[in-house]
């Protein structure tokens, strides 16, 4: 479905919803966003203390595939857009048959499917790791000599290091995939890896496609742990095959809204694609403090139809993650972080904090690279987070 532009009402009595499926902290801040310009905002959630249905003017309190909950945001809602790639396509299917969706539901099927998102890339050209599909004993017998050692990586509902298993022998393989279950699984060739990076564009119905510049991203337990977002972080050319890499995925997709494309550099310098994600990301939220658009700005404005501006990044950031752990080791000391210049504390208002669990993030924004390194290495060491090796000590 297309979408005409759709305008935040006020001023006469009316009132323009916008929906959102998922009620985690993504859709909390893109709810926030909405409502800063105006929107109105529903979010359909089945948990009751979820950080977007706190804030929102409505929650709808359902499963995702609830078929009275799904009627209501669409009679609340003018448009509707997802948090996260696990809500269930036929949901957003069933939405998009009456009110503007973005992402689409097939768009979101194949992030949701690991096999389906590398096929994908294979078809727009772009490199990923050696892989092969585990469906069968068959193919797990056909398994190549050369895919080991290897990460063996459920093909749904894996993220931030979940349904991965590190195998290097084929007897490692066979019981890896028989503690999943047996359920489909790909493959991949463990590769010799320098950095890792990622790329976030906005892409409208009309087909306009702006971008950020690649941030490099450093995971830790499979969870991103530090952003570096500044110039120079990235080689020139590497940063712009990334991006040419990133927009033919999403234009190979006709996407429409906020699109992740995480990446692997090689030891030789090589670019492979990771994976996709559907939605704003968590190595884009430095763009709430550091950028004239964030990327939560842009979701609203490709959702409505509004016009996609090249976001302009106005300061050098580092963003850190800040996981549960902070806090079962004791309450972390924000009135000291906040000292520094040009540190942005966001929590997600979630009221129970669990290993590995993301409560919320700090970017730091400074003037120059070598400021903002230091005081990134100066809340590491309050926060009790090990800081990157090259940033020097204030």
């Amino acid at each position: 479905m297309s979408a005409p532009t759709i305008l935040p009402g006020g001023g006469k009595g009316q009132q323009t919803t916008l929906g959102v499926m998922g009620g985690g902290q993504l859709g909390r801040m893109f709810v926030q966003a909405a409502q800063r310009m105006g929107y109105f905002t529903a979010v359909l959630d089945p948990d009751v203390i979820s950080p977007a249905g706190l804030v929102s003017h409505y929650h709808i309190q359902t499963d995702y595939l609830d078929e009275q909950g799904l009627a209501q945001l669409m009679q609340r809602c003018a448009a509707i857009t997802t948090e996260f790639e696990n809500v269930p396509a036929p949901a957003l299917h069933t939405l998009g048959a009456h009110r503007p969706v973005a992402p689409g539901a097939e768009s979101v099927a194949i992030a949701q499917d690991r096999i389906k998102e590398k096929a994908h890339f294979v078809r727009c050209g772009v490199p990923c790791a050696p892989y092969a599909v585990l469906q069968t004993e068959a193919d797990l017998a056909a398994v190549a000599d050369n895919l080991l050692p290897g990460i063996l990586k459920t093909a749904r509902l894996g993220y931030d290091g979940r349904g991965q298993v590190r195998v290097r022998t084929r007897a490692e393989l066979a019981a890896a995939w028989a503690s999943l279950q047996h359920v489909p699984c790909v493959l991949e060739q463990l590769l010799p890896l320098q950095a890792e990076l990622s790329v976030i564009v906005a892409r409208g119905w009309d087909g306009t496609l702006v971008h950020y510049p690649p941030q490099a991203n450093l995971h830790r337990d499979g969870i991103l742990a530090i952003t570096s977002a500044y110039e120079g972080n990235l080689p020139p050319a590497l940063a712009q095959h990334a991006v040419i890499a990133t927009k033919s995925i999403a234009e190979g997709l006709s996407y429409v809204g906020v699109l992740c494309v995480e990446f692997f550099v090689l030891q030789d310098g090589a670019l492979v694609v990771n994976e996709m994600a559907p939605r704003p990301h968590n190595s884009g939220h430095y763009t709430l403090d550091a950028c004239d658009v964030s990327q939560f700005e842009l979701q609203v404005r490709t959702l409505v139809g509004l016009p996609l501006a090249a976001p302009r990044q106005h300061s050098p950031a580092i963003m850190l993650n800040l996981l549960g752990d902070l806090w079962l080791q004791g309450s972390p000391d924000f009135a000291q972080v906040l000292a520094l210049p040009g540190a942005h504390l966001h929590l997600y208002g979630k009221l129970q904090a669990k290993a590995g669990r993301k409560m919320g993030h700090l970017t730091l924004t400074a003037a120059t690279v070598a400021e903002l390194q230091a005081n990134a290495w100066a809340a590491c060491q309050i926060l009790g987070i090990a800081p990157l090796p090259d940033w020097p000590a204030p």
